[in-house]
């Protein structure tokens, strides 16, 4: 790669989110670091199991610089899970293959009483070692994000104990112990303030929150038990001076809402067209928003004439301030060779001038 291509490579990300001019739309794909990489199976292999992947920095780092090297995406996205503040906090989290995350469920006044706000740079001193490596061994080709859970999101795995399609116990608690989901609420969110905050520090140059339960939430509720807490972070870490990207998942009827959060970057889900969303997104928040986002993850399954027609259609609808990725994480059985074309489709078609 010459020179200036290193360069524009370089910024491109972070100058896009910023809503600056740029050579071509960046691009990085949520879960990018992932299973469906032979290279990450085989790092997974030597740390032998999730958690001690996430705790292991130089195996962290490994992977997270993988999709940069294999895939040939804009940003790397540090490799870690949303739920590692949670134990941090003192709730016992396990994971095993085919099952996801086991807590241990937070649903009593005594038990969120007993939940300690930890000091990250401590308590998950893994990741930001894992961040502080990732950095180095990215040697400036690529900014690194860094990442945590909305606190409505954090709350629903705290309070489910799992992953949930209904969340009946942690919207129950909204509407039967309302005083209680804000106490659990107000801990997770000075919990994450210190930990997104600390990841700045250790060399993050862009956030993300991602807010993957949004959707299950009404607007009211949306309004009253998410966007609060998602608008006191994001005005926490603004004197950081990094892009800050909001993810609200299946959110598409809560974007007016979500727009005034504050973020740079509104990451959207793939049920709704990007020139629909910034539509709504744009006339909420009063300003131009870069938005990120939205190929359906399962288009990586099409024939590629179909993918890069459907790549084009994003492009278009997009407009300039766009960061591309997919709607959601990419799935393990996609083939890499489709990750990789995805990449080259977005940077050829993307091009301006």
């Amino acid at each position: 790669m010459k020179t200036d291509e290193k360069t524009l490579r370089a910024d491109r990300f972070l100058r896009a989110c910023r809503g600056e001019p740029v050579d071509t739309t960046p691009i990085w794909i949520m879960r990018q670091a992932g299973r469906y990489l032979p290279e990450y199976r085989r790092t997974r292999a030597k740390a032998g199991d999730f958690l001690a992947l996430c705790k292991t920095p130089d195996l962290a780092c490994e992977v997270t610089i993988q999709p940069v090297d294999v895939v040939g995406v804009d940003a790397a996205i540090i490799f870690s899970d949303i739920l590692i503040p949670l134990e941090a906090m003192g709730v016992p989290l396990t994971f095993s293959d085919g099952e996801g995350p086991r807590l241990e469920p937070v649903r009593t006044a005594d038990q969120v009483a007993k939940l300690r706000v930890p000091v990250a740079d401590e308590a998950c001193g893994f990741l930001m070692e894992a961040i502080r490596l990732t950095v180095r061994g990215l040697d400036g080709r690529v900014p690194l994000i860094g990442f945590g859970g909305a606190p409505w999101t954090m709350l629903s795995y705290a309070v489910e104990g799992k992953t949930s399609k209904a969340f009946l116990d942690s919207r129950r608690m909204l509407f039967e112990a309302p005083a209680l989901a804000h106490a659990l609420l107000e801990k997770i969110t000075a919990t994450t303030i210190d930990y997104l905050q600390a990841q700045v520090r250790a060399g993050a140059r862009a956030l993300q929150l991602f807010d993957s339960w949004a959707g299950a939430l009404g607007p009211e509720e949306f309004r009253t038990f998410a966007l609060p807490y998602v608008k006191r972070i994001v005005e926490a870490l603004r004197p950081s001076g990094v892009p800050f990207i909001y993810f609200c998942n299946e959110g598409s009827t809560l974007l007016a809402d979500a727009a005034t959060a504050g973020a740079d970057v509104m990451g959207i889900d793939y049920r709704v067209p990007l020139d629909d969303a910034r539509a709504t997104v744009e006339r909420a928040a009063g300003r131009p928003v870069t938005l990120q986002g939205n190929l359906d993850p399962v288009a990586l399954f099409a024939p590629l004439p179909e993918i890069e027609r459907r790549v084009a259609d994003v492009l278009r609808r997009a407009g300039e301030r766009h960061v591309f990725n997919l709607g959601h994480g990419i799935q393990p059985p996609t083939p890499p060779v489709k990750a990789i074309a995805l990449v080259e489709m977005v940077h050829r078609l993307g091009r301006r001038g």
